[in-house]
Order: structure tokens, then C-alpha cells, then sequence
């Protein structure tokens, strides 16, 4: 019986079926047939709704962001003088797990390799020996941070990126092709070695698969071939869950920054990546203001709702230290989510479409939980597309919130109940809902 292909959409496609501010980064990349991860597979992931990202690097000394290297044009010989200073002081990677178990974060990405080339690990295939075990620190933080994850029950992610400022190659791979050569051969070294050192992964972030800072991570897959590289992984790590940006599909897709979230349900795997402060840079700046916590709370909202994953971005400084603003920021969320994560973790998004600015549903069993996000509006509408009987509806402290249902849909009183960033309605229906998935190809063909 012949294997049925998932339907291919083009990116204009995808934007018009979802109506959605939501950008996919990384669309077209190459299928290969038996790599991507079933649902089953993924359960976890979907299911866990938060992680926590973390930028931290030499670039952390600088304090101008993680692009510093080449924004500035920093001499290579300079730059990498920079290893003699990277020595963090009084620093546990056990502060970070502490720091996202209070986020409410039930996985952590580090980047364990930025475009800069500096390797967080005692890397034998890093080219020229270029990695904290050989900087001042003498550390093998990647091995610090695996352990701190599992000692803290979070899920254990690493970022890695293809690409490498310090070889020529990759700015004219055709034309210094064995110097390009060279970087490709580090690349496969290193992921083996983050997939084989500390026990399997479950999370593998690449990113910067384009050459020469043109086109995009699929565009330059001829030259990664990132299907044989992600067959490597899944030897190692055959559970572990892989993004797009290596120029391979991926088992989920992204939407990188800070911008707002809006349209219907995503039926395929998907992940908002931003930033907890300005989203200027994803590594530490100082005094980067951090954004306020009913923006936390509605931009969770939005991506719950359209069963998305939120993967929060927080950036060291030199030392290893969350500044004083972002920890108390990340308390006070982490302190809302705590009471209500019954309407987060281990949900759904739907089964009603979400009406932008006004609400949004998750579900879990046969609870939906109604998020509304402007009681004055949502008063004065129907839950439609239910499709089910509603047998009660409450308050998330278990008081009875007054209903009606007819054709027409539910109309649920809310006037009572006090305001809120997000006031939540717990309904209880007589049917539990479906997820609804699609096998969809997106092209990135407009």
C-alpha cells in the first residue's frame, strides 16, 4: 500500500487558511521519508506549553548582544581573546533550573553554540579548540546545564548553530569550498557530540543554516545535507524533538519575536520563540527593559490557544546572572501560572476558534477552558462550533459562573466575575473534543 504524502501548501496558502500574524521561519525544508517524529512522540512536548531559552556565551561579556562579532566587525584575534576573561563567577547552572522551575517552564534550550563558533562544551571537533574548556573557565557547561535540567525535572534542549563566523568559507562557500568544507565537518562533529556525550537529548534547536548571511536555512540544505545529518541524530537520539532550521522540515515549525499573535487554531506542531525583555537582542544588554506581565500573560494566551508551545528567551550576563528585574518578573509569572496552569499545561488549543483581542480556548478531556482576554466584548458574544453539551461552567476556584446554551451557542455570563489580564471559565461538556492535526508540507513557495 503506497505511503500517503501529506499535502504540500505553499506560504501564501498557509497565511490565508489561518489568517494569522504567526511566520513560519524556515519553510520547504527537505523531506525525508520516516525522520519526522508521530504524535505520539511529540505528546510531551505539546503537553508542556513552556520552556525556557537561554543566550549565554563570550558575547555575554561584551553586553551588546549575541551578533556583536560581526555587527562590529570584531578581528577574529581580538574576539577570541575574549575566552582568557570567560570565567563566571560564583555561577551554577543550577540557578538557571531554579530560575525556570519558578517561570513555570517545563523545558530549557541552551544555546550551546552561537554563529560566533564559541563552544559552551569540551568539544574535540571544535575547530581550533575554540570552547569553554579551554577558556579561563575550564568548564564543560553543556554538561553542568544537562545535569541541572534533570536534577530539576525539566527536559534537556541544545542549541546549535551551523554556521561560523571564523571560516571564510561559509561567506563563499563555492569558491573556498574546502575551508567551507571545514565547517561542515565541525558541524557533524559537534552535533554528535551533544547527541552521544550527556545521554540523548530531547530537544535539538538549530539555527543559521543560510551561507553568506543570504537566503535562508533551506536554501542552503545542498550544502548541510541536513537530511544525512539528522539521520546521525535520530541514531543517537531517536525520540529527541528537532526544529526546521537545520534545512530539514523538522518535527515542528517557528515563529520567531515578539510580535503579537493573532488568527485561528495551527494545526501542526508549533513554537513562539521571544524574548522576556525587548526582543533588541536575545543576549544580555543592560538595562533591557523587561515587558510587563499582562503582556507575558496575553501573548501565553494567544499561543495556548492556537496549541503552540511559548519558548521564553532570557540572556546571562558575563557572570552567568539574571538581572534583578527579570528574576522578579519571572516570579510574578511564574506565580500566575502556578494558579492556573489546570487551563495551560497538558491542553490543547480549541476547540473553539479564538476571536483576536477577545478569547481564546484550551482544552483538556472533556474541560474546555474559556480564556477571555476582554470581558466587555466577550459579554456580548456566543461560543460558537462547540459542538457539545455544556454541563457546567466555574470559575477556576470552583464557582459557579451562570450559562446559557441554545442553537445559537453559549452565552456565559461574566459580569460577576472579577477582571482579569486573562478571566477564565472552566466549562465541563458532555464529549470530549478531538485535536485536530494536519499533515500539511509547507513549501514556502508564495
Amino acid at each position: 500500500m503506497p505511503v500517503k504524502l501529506p499535502r504540500v501548501m505553499t506560504g501564501a496558502e498557509l497565511q490565508s487558511m489561518l489568517k494569522s500574524s504567526v511566520n513560519f521561519k524556515s519553510l520547504g525544508g527537505v523531506r525525508v521519508p520516516g525522520l519526522k517524529l508521530g504524535e505520539d512522540k511529540l505528546k510531551w512536548w505539546r503537553e508542556a506549553k513552556v520552556g525556557m531559552f537561554i543566550h549565554w556565551g563570550l558575547y555575554s561579556i561584551l553586553g551588546r548582544g549575541e551578533w556583536a562579532r560581526f555587527n562590529e566587525r570584531i578581528p577574529y584575534a581580538e574576539y577570541e581573546q575574549l575566552a582568557s576573561e570567560f570565567c563566571p563567577k560564583d555561577f551554577s547552572t543550577d540557578e538557571w533550573a531554579q530560575i525556570a522551575s519558578s517561570l513555570g517552564a517545563n523545558y530549557m534550550v541552551m544555546v550551546a553554540r552561537h554563529h560566533d563558533g564559541f563552544a559552551l562544551w569540551d568539544s574535540p571537533g571544535s575547530y581550533l579548540a575554540f570552547d569553554s574548556m579551554h577558556s579561563a573557565a575550564r568548564r564543560d557547561f553543556v554538561k553542568e546545564f544537562t545535569a541541572s535540567c534533570r536534577k530539576y525535572g525539566m527536559k534537556v534542549g541544545y542549541y546549535y548553530s551551523p554556521m561560523d563566523w571564523r571560516f571564510p568559507g561559509y561567506f563563499d562557500p563555492e569558491r573556498l569550498k574546502d575551508n567551507a568544507l571545514l565547517m561542515k565537518k565541525q558541524c557533524y562533529s559537534q552535533v554528535n557530540e551533544l547527541v552521544t556525550r550527556y545521554g540523548a537529548p530531547d530537544i535539538l534547536w538549530y539555527d543559521g543554516g543560510w551561507l553568506a548571511h543570504k537566503g535562508s536555512d533551506t536554501s542552503s540544505s545542498w550544502f548541510w545535507e541536513p537530511d544525512r545529518l539528522n539521520r546521525m541524530v535520530r541514531e543517537h537520539a531517536p525520540d529527541c524533538v528537532i526544529n526546521p532550521r537545520s534545512g530539514w522540515e523538522g518535527d515542528f515549525y517557528c515563529d520567531e519575536g515578539s510580535a503579537e499573535v493573532s488568527g485561528k487554531i495551527i494545526t501542526v506542531p508549533w513554537e513562539k520563540n521571544l524574548c522576556l525583555c525587548s526582543g533588541a537582542s536575545w543576549g544580555w544588554m543592560e538595562d533591557d527593559p523587561v515587558q510587563d506581565l499582562d503582556w507575558l500573560i496575553r501573548m501565553l494566551v494567544n499561543v495556548i490557544c492556537r496549541d503552540g508551545n511559548i519558548l521564553w528567551n532570557i540572556g546571562p550576563d558575563r557572570n552567568g546572572k539574571i538581572s534583578p528585574e527579570i528574576r522578579a518578573r519571572i516570579a510574578e509569572f511564574g506565580a500566575w501560572i502556578k494558579q492556573n496552569g489546570e487551563a495551560i499545561y497538558k491542553t490543547r488549543g480549541g476547540p473553539v476558534e479564538p476571536v483576536d483581542g477577545v478569547f481564546g480556548t484550551t482544552f483538556s478531556g472533556n474541560r474546555v477552558y474559556v480564556h477571555i482576554l476582554d470581558k466587555a466584548a466577550f459579554g456580548q458574544m456566543r461560543l460558537q462550533g462547540l459542538n457539545a453539551n455544556v454541563l457546567c461552567a466555574c470559575a477556576p476556584d470552583g464557582a459557579p459562573v451562570p450559562f446559557t446554551q441554545t442553537e445559537e451557542g453559549v452565552k456565559i455570563d461574566v459580569s460577576r466575575l472579577a477582571d482579569s489580564t486573562d478571566t477564565i471559565v472552566r466549562l465541563t461538556i458532555d464529549k470530549e473534543p478531538i485535536p485536530t492535526v494536519s499533515e500539511v508540507y509547507f513549501s514556502g513557495k508564495q
